[in-house]
């Protein structure tokens, strides 16, 4: 993509991004999601500076109290044996882990958002996190998400464009992911496992695009955060083990003047109040 397209696919991707939020229906994708496999009916931080790895141990009470939190439970070890089952030659598609620990599984989307005091907030607080990266998004600063990269979180394909997928034909959706696939490997030293589609929006194509471009898994949601508050599925209106929740890397022009890190410790207040600890995503896909 030249600088003048790629230009304009951000300028795009911008527009589509303040008004919708990436989340057309809540990440229902072509229909309900099933679990496990199957179909889916302060100061700033210098991005080259040294990232505290994400076995240095828990956040420390005091760490939380910096962000005005309290310290959510400590997560478990993972499981022995991935809990996310894939049928012979099919790539599944997934709104939640199959689990019955009291976990929930955070990740961001796009890149817009640059903040370097998410940096900040993500190395005090050490809450394991899976960015879901659009081309367009990031090709500003591609060198910020390295830090958190460095600090264990994991970098997966979210598109070169952020196209809705359904109205793609196959060969343009294997062009969006395999073309992102190459891209980020390039840039972060590692090819993506996880797919997840713009808007939750999918079809049989995709999941075709995505095992052909080295897909693993795609990967929707159950919840999905907002500025204050989280958006639910489910009637109940609450958390449930192995849920996986929708965030952005969003400026103050989506927020409403409110910042990422403000939004970020809301959403972390939710799941502290519901009693829930945050696991990586990638230990259980």
């Amino acid at each position: 993509m030249g600088k003048k397209s790629a230009a304009a696919a951000a300028l795009v991707l911008s527009g589509v991004l303040l008004a919708t939020g990436c989340s057309s229906d809540g990440g229902s994708g072509s229909g309900p999601a099933k679990t496990g496999g199957g179909t889916a009916p302060a100061p700033s931080t210098s991005a080259s500076g040294p990232a505290e790895g994400a076995g240095d141990g828990p956040a420390s009470a005091a760490a939380y109290r910096k962000w005005g939190l309290k310290p959510l439970p400590a997560a478990p070890a993972p499981p022995a044996e991935k809990p996310v089952k894939a049928k012979p030659g099919e790539v599944p598609v997934i709104s939640d882990i199959p689990t019955k620990e009291k976990v929930v599984f955070v990740t961001f989307d796009d890149g817009a958002e640059k903040d370097p005091r998410f940096v900040e907030m993500m190395r005090d607080l050490k809450i394991p996190f899976t960015m879901f990266l659009t081309d367009a998004a990031i090709s500003t600063n591609k060198g910020y998400f390295k830090p958190l990269q460095q600090l264990g979180n994991a970098i997966q394909n979210h598109t070169l464009t952020h196209p809705n997928m359904r109205t793609e034909s196959g060969a343009q959706q294997q062009h969006q992911i395999c073309g992102q696939q190459e891209k980020l490997t390039k840039e972060y030293g590692k090819a993506p496992r996880l797919f997840r589609p713009p808007y939750g929006n999918w079809n049989e194509a995709t999941r075709a695009a995505a095992k052909e471009c080295g897909i693993q898994s795609i990967v929707l949601w159950r919840e999905s955060m907002q500025i204050q508050n989280m958006q639910y599925q489910r009637g109940d209106k609450k958390l449930h083990p192995g849920d996986i929740i929708l965030a952005h890397f969003r400026g103050k022009s989506e927020l409403k003047g409110h910042t990422m890190t403000e939004m970020t410790a809301n959403m972390l207040r939710h799941i502290q109040e519901q009693g829930f600890a945050v696991a990586r995503l990638e230990d259980y896909v």
